[in-house]
């Protein structure tokens, strides 16, 4: 009996050349994740299967000399999920995050996934997940897109210009092929520079950028909108605001950030859509009633308006059964559709399976040996 196992270590790099970047395959990734949530064949973390991960902060008041306080967006956060289908693997995305690594020149987050063999357990691939997660989380907003955006599309409303705001854009360009013009607002020049410099060399279809001053500006005029500034977690009075008023006839918002939305964008006839109903209500037994107070995503606001019985919960709609044809997307040109992004692991699972047999089949990475033979069994 051959007991052998080796995995395989893919860098940045590696994960660059084995497609990472490849936003239209990871858009296709993302539905076909959809479709098989929609159908139940996944596992995640939490007593509902439906947990974002485990996190863990440190304590405001440290008893300890060496022990981190606790500070905006420091954290660690374990989101374990699998995934069937067609890629029948599990895997975990370690999610490690510091504001202060901004000036050390790092990224905020710093992550990494493993990808493991469902039967045995045994690790296939340990990869870089920087890119692998912001692509991702970038194209559910595509997904979402392709059902309730209109075809005919062509401006765009980013809030926010970081890596979010870069791969949501990247996202909806591959749903919406007559997109063209971008309005983009940003908290400084640097930020804006350097979208308009990525978006140069990755959505070479976006061949006007507006830069403009407020949020009501980059949401006016526009046929999709994208919210992707991040926010202090609590801090409500920082989530950006989103008002009915300043929405076209026909409008799609996503929102993969903080954000908030006035009492018009409440009412029942404006369509409200999430990426995992039971995700939110993971969040509502993790923090207390209003959530949105404590996790800023929109979705949460959805479900605290469902306890103040200002919605009903099935005026909140998944994404799932839209990608199965089992509802309807987009039903007349004039509905508002917002779009709540709150981050799955089978995502993670989804696209670094794709990654990992990428780079089996290209010859990308780095083989490890785990052992020759276990030493104790």
């Amino acid at each position: 009996m051959n007991t052998r196992i080796d995995f395989r270590y893919l860098s940045e790099d590696d994960t660059i050349a084995a497609g990472v970047m490849d936003m239209a395959a990871c858009v296709d990734a993302m539905e076909e994740t959809f479709a098989l949530y929609a159908a139940g064949d996944y596992r995640m973390a939490g007593p509902n299967n439906d947990s974002h991960g485990a996190r863990m902060i440190f304590p405001d008041d440290p008893p300890f000399e060496n022990m981190p306080a606790n500070s905006d967006d420091r954290r660690f956060t374990a989101m374990p999920a699998y995934l069937g289908g067609s890629f029948g693997t599990t895997g975990m995305k370690w999610y490690g995050s510091n504001l202060a690594n901004r000036d050390k020149g790092l990224p905020r987050s710093i992550l990494m996934f493993m990808l493991n063999d469902t039967d045995t357990a045994a690790p296939l691939a340990l990869m870089s997940a920087n890119l692998l997660s912001a692509m991702r989380t970038g194209a559910v907003s595509g997904v979402a897109a392709r059902h309730f955006a209109r075809s005919d599309s062509r401006v765009a409303g980013v809030i926010g210009p970081g890596v979010m705001g870069r791969t949501t854009l990247a996202a909806l360009a591959v749903a919406c092929p007559m997109l063209d013009t971008v309005k983009v607002r940003g908290r400084s020049q640097q930020g804006i520079d350097d979208f308009r410099a990525w978006v140069a060399e990755f959505v070479p279809q976006i061949t006007t950028i507006e830069q403009v001053e407020r949020d009501e500006d980059a949401v006016r005029g526009c046929d999709v909108v994208a919210v992707c500034t991040t926010a202090k977690a609590g801090d409500i009075d920082a989530y950006p605001m989103i008002r009915r008023e300043w929405l076209e006839s026909g409008a799609f918002v996503t929102m993969p950030a903080a954000a908030n939305i006035d009492e018009g964008l409440e009412a029942q006839e404006v369509r409200k859509v999430v990426d995992s109903y039971g995700l939110y209500e993971a969040w509502g037994m993790e923090f207390p009633t209003p959530t949105h107070h404590h996790v800023g995503i929109i979705g949460n606001k959805f479900l605290d308006l469902v306890s103040e019985n200002k919605l009903r919960h099935w005026d909140i709609e998944e994404l799932g059964p839209v990608v199965e044809r089992r509802t309807e997307g987009r039903r007349t040109p004039e509905e508002v559709v917002l779009v709540s992004v709150g981050g799955l692991p089978i995502e993670d699972v989804a696209w670094g399976t794709v990654l990992y047999r990428n780079a089996i089949e290209r010859g990308i990475g780095t083989s490890l040996p785990l052992w020759q033979t276990p030493a104790l069994v």
